[in-house]
């Protein structure tokens, strides 16, 4: 197996991991875990840094259940700091 450079990562905070899965259940019925979170927000990253014109793939490979514990705990997640949506 040949080994390949990686082009450069994006580093991705809990809190615009959650906005973007909290609108995507809100608006587009998508209950995603928090690893699709990351991989979103690194896509929409890697997008405005490409420009108009390309195609990102990303795979979205969790759902939100794995984590109700704390995606959904409201308490939990004003403790961290975290946003919350306004239906919990």
């Amino acid at each position: 197996m040949q080994k390949q450079k990686i082009d450069g990562a994006f580093s991705i905070e809990d809190k615009e991991s959650l906005t973007i899965l909290y609108d995507l259940i809100k608006n587009e019925g998508l209950s995603l875990g928090t690893s699709c979170g990351v991989n979103i927000a690194g896509a929409i990253r890697l997008g405005k840094k490409l420009g108009p014109g390309k195609t990102i793939v990303t795979i979205l490979c969790d759902k939100s259940d794995r984590y109700n514990s704390k995606m959904f705990n409201k308490p939990f997640l004003i403790e961290k700091g975290l946003p919350y949506p306004d239906w919990i």
